[in-house]
């Protein structure tokens, strides 16, 4: 059973129970309670003393089986260890702090499972706190935010170290293994700010999209670099290859300069693409404002044609054009990037609307943006790292539920099928990767 299958079948027996728990009416002193006014949340409400109740019980239990006698029992003279009282402790829980009697025994050998000596936080807790870090909330606004709504206080070197727990799974993560084929693979970067040696610099972080044969798209790993350029990239590709990837169809790519030569380097039978969406944003980079709108309409017959010398022809006219002879850059934009651009023009609709952008690689980096912007910029590569794993973590998981919900799965196994850095089917894949077979056949079947 794998772990999603694991938690969805836990989730499912914690609703069993609760319902009988309902349907017994053990909580019906709990509900009249709430209907007479009784506060809910904060430090002296329900939840805190139902919390502190029922984690005071099950400590009890654990004494009783670990002294091998209830409490009262008349025969617990005869056993080596008794009860010795209780210790007044205080942990921190996603209701607030709560404080508990702790059991000890006499000869000390009590080690309780449930709060844990040391434990001062529920594991609960560091997940929400792990949560609103990954959401783009500085340790600072964090320290608020449980103060403020749950009434409690934790210091910034603890919210800290909860956070950098997840370095060990970043490092593992960075350095799995992928599988042997990714019909297409994005590559693309984003800029952040990190302090390096005293002084705040741009550093351009790389991020590779691969889909794989059933359309999921998986965040490959993430490398930060002073700047974005094509050797970087060459070592980002021979990584790749180094953790599995024998074989990418095709690579949809920005227009750097020396990029295809750094990806064909590393699989010299990849098709790669040049990022349209990129090119139309480079081209339209000297357009006036006011001619912006008819310069583009005049584009789009270009990367809109039905074939190559359709396309060819769209560019000549454009180029023959008012607009074109007052926008010389446009047209070398397109003309430059000429052999680059073309490839998507020889499949159909299906495989060109899955590959002739980073259009998937780009909504992951707009929301990244959003969430390193309250940043300001990072102490060092490490911390932005961490982010920006945690940041991939919550959007490509909440991807993959949605996807669930539109599928009509019900919450349970949506929570379930939500698979760690991975995204929802791309659209209409079925169609696109029988596109693929037919101009791919020995490379497709061979890892089918």
């Amino acid at each position: 059973m794998s772990v999603d299958d694991s938690r969805a079948e836990q989730r499912r027996r914690q609703t069993e129970m609760a319902n009988e728990l309902i349907a017994s009416g053990a909580l019906d002193d709990v509900f009249a309670r709430i209907d007479a006014g009784e506060p809910v949340g904060g430090q002296d409400g329900l939840l805190n003393s139902l919390l502190k109740a029922t984690l005071e019980r099950g400590l009890n239990a654990e004494l009783t089986e670990h002294l091998g006698y209830e409490a009262g029992d008349p025969d617990a003279a005869s056993f080596p260890n008794s009860r010795n009282g209780y210790a007044a402790k205080t942990v921190a829980t996603e209701i607030g702090d709560v404080a508990l009697s702790v059991p000890r025994d006499r000869d000390g050998s009590f080690t309780p499972m449930l709060v844990r000596k040391g434990q001062r936080r529920l594991d609960g807790l560091d997940a929400m706190i792990v949560s609103l870090y990954a959401g783009g909330m500085t340790i600072r606004d964090i320290q608020h935010h449980l103060a403020s709504t749950i009434g409690t206080d934790l210091s910034h070197e603890t919210i800290s170290k909860v956070t950098e727990e997840v370095a060990d799974e970043v490092a593992k993560w960075q350095t799995r293994d992928l599988e042997a084929l990714y019909p297409v693979i994005y590559l693309d970067a984003i800029i952040v700010k990190i302090r390096d040696g005293g002084h705040v610099r741009n550093k351009a972080a790389h991020i590779a999209v691969g889909v794989d044969m059933e359309g999921v798209k998986h965040v490959l790993g993430i490398w930060i670099q002073q700047t974005e350029g094509a050797k970087f990239w060459a070592a980002v590709c021979a990584e790749l290859r180094n953790r599995g990837v024998a074989d990418v169809l095709i690579v949809c790519c920005d227009g750097l300069t020396g990029f295809a030569e750094a990806v064909e380097a590393t699989w010299p039978e990849a098709t790669v693409q040049t990022c349209v969406v990129h090119l139309i944003r480079a081209s339209m980079r000297f357009v006036g404002y006011g001619d912006r709108k008819a310069v583009a309409g005049l584009l789009r017959p270009i990367y809109q044609a039905s074939t190559e010398q359709a396309a060819a022809d769209a560019l000549e006219a454009f180029a023959d054009s008012d607009l074109g002879r007052k926008y010389p850059s446009a047209v070398k934009t397109f003309r430059d990037a000429w052999e680059r651009f073309i490839p998507f023009l020889a499949f159909p609709p299906e495989l060109r609307r899955v590959i002739y952008t980073t259009n998937s690689i780009e909504s992951l980096n707009y929301q990244l943006r959003k969430v390193t912007k309250n940043r300001g910029h990072f102490p060092n590569d490490q911390a932005a790292m961490k982010l920006l794993w945690m940041a991939i973590c919550n959007i490509e998981d909440k991807r993959a539920r949605d996807r669930a919900k539109e599928r009509g799965l019900p919450a349970a196994k949506r929570r379930a099928s939500g698979r760690l850095v991975e995204g929802a089917v791309t659209t209409n894949w079925k169609r696109a990767l029988e596109q693929l077979s037919l101009a791919y056949p020995d490379r497709i079947n061979h890892h089918l």
